[in-house]
């Protein structure tokens, strides 16, 4: 019998899209070989950003199914997803698990596992706003948001002109940004696992999202953490190779 290659669907987080993985996929399917891997945009985000975002978690699970059922394509998957992509991932095992066959969540954390100001650094509110918000272009909010969520910021500038022409290309509205701050905030996680298979990653130097948050998952849902020792916020982009071998290993 020809055994049937695992289907990946990956997913960003608030305000990012297919190409903010950047080397990540080609790390992937390195470790993973047949894997076949598909990078969905949220709504709002990507080639959907001219849709308006939902303001819950939910109804951003239902645009994500819609979209596959749409392209024709079925499961179950495993889905592989960050930040707030990991809040979706998490919702969408809740709600339709016989679509999901296994989760990843990165750098994640959910609002009743969580305070805010481990949710989302204090240190960060500042930088944010005079980097991102009061940008003087997409360049420097770009290079704000790197510098923000990377350890390895001098050595990774070359992604910058990528995110930049992204922005330029699809610019995400600060409405939609704001309706996903909000869909973030409002979602409440499942108090137990949702699902039998999943795996926790994260990075203990996140400077963005307090690991801790990752840590409440795991003992709340007595599911695997592995953690990173150095990387940032976007550990797929600081250490890819790192995280498709805990990825293969765990799927091994």
């Amino acid at each position: 019998m020809t055994k049937v290659p695992a289907r990946w669907i990956f997913l960003r987080g608030l305000t990012r899209e297919a190409v903010h993985w950047g080397g990540f996929p080609g790390a992937f399917q390195a470790a993973m070989p047949g894997a076949q891997v598909l990078m969905l945009d949220l709504p709002g985000n990507g080639q959907w950003h001219a849709r308006q975002s939902p303001v819950s978690v939910a109804a951003m699970v239902q645009a994500c199914r819609a979209e596959l059922a749409q392209r024709g394509i079925t499961g179950p998957y495993h889905l592989l997803a960050m930040s707030l992509g990991a809040m979706v991932a998490t919702e969408w095992a809740r709600s339709a698990p016989a679509e999901v066959q296994g989760c990843v969540l990165i750098n994640t954390s959910f609002g009743n596992f969580s305070p805010f100001y481990r949710r989302l650094r204090p240190r960060n509110w500042a930088p944010l706003v005079r980097g991102v918000l009061l940008a003087r272009g997409p360049r420097e909010a770009e290079a704000t948001v790197l510098r923000l969520t990377s350890h390895r910021a001098a050595e990774r500038l070359a992604v910058v002109d990528a995110w930049v022409a992204a922005r330029q290309a699809r610019p995400v509205s600060g409405a939609n940004a704001l309706r996903q701050l909000v869909a973030a905030a409002r979602y409440r996680a499942p108090r137990t696992r949702p699902l039998e298979r999943m795996l926790l990653l994260c990075s203990t130097r996140d400077g963005l999202v307090s690991s801790r948050c990752s840590e409440a998952i795991a003992r709340a849902w007595g599911c695997p953490l592995v953690l990173h020792p150095w990387a940032g916020h976007d550990l797929p982009l600081d250490d890819p190779v790192w995280v498709a071998a805990q990825v293969a290993g765990w799927s091994a």
